[in-house]
């Protein structure tokens, strides 16, 4: 079975910007920065049958291509911080797209996503990262100047069952067509 999820790749000059931010924080493990992407829905593990069904629904949405900010970083997990990342500023046509995305993901009978989508890029998963090392690493690499590419088309990815971090293969893409 097949682990799905839609999302934006980030593209290579991007990529590279972020991957220098790597390193100088005990516990973590580095993505690898071809694995870089937003998620915009995760479908999970789907069967044959139901990954085909959703590979052709997606052939549906009809956007434009988008502007796609990153800047700064952040953790996930608070107390217990559990991720670094790269924000995402939450444009309108970012916002709107996901958005198309869960609702096709419930009409095929998904259950909704129980997180609220807050766009993100993960560049390192942690274990037993102190909150006060990641503070100390984002006080110095926390901020860097705006990255800005645009989003010409997302992506239906799969990966193997694992502890996160990829490798995430690209099933199908879905260009984003100018009006």
């Amino acid at each position: 079975m097949p682990r799905l999820f839609t999302g934006l790749e980030i593209p290579a000059e991007v990529g590279q910007t972020l991957s220098n931010l790597r390193g100088g924080l005990p516990g973590a493990r580095w993505i690898d920065p071809e694995n870089y992407h937003v998620t915009l829905r995760f479908i999970g593990d789907i069967d044959g049958a139901s990954a085909n069904e959703i590979a052709s629904m997606l052939w549906r949405v009809n956007r434009k291509p988008f502007e796609v900010t990153v800047q700064g970083l952040s953790s996930f997990g608070g107390r217990k911080p559990r991720a670094v990342v790269a924000n995402i500023a939450p444009s309108r046509p970012l916002i709107e797209l996901q958005a198309e995305l869960e609702r096709l993901m419930q009409r095929i009978g998904l259950d909704p996503e129980g997180r609220k989508f807050v766009p993100h890029v993960t560049l390192a998963r942690l274990h037993d990262a102190s909150s006060q090392d990641v503070a100390d690493y984002l006080s110095v690499r926390g901020y860097f100047p705006s990255r800005v590419f645009v989003a010409e088309r997302f992506v239906l990815f799969s990966s193997r069952a694992s502890t996160g971090g990829g490798p995430y293969i690209v099933e199908d893409a879905y260009d984003l067509c100018p009006a």
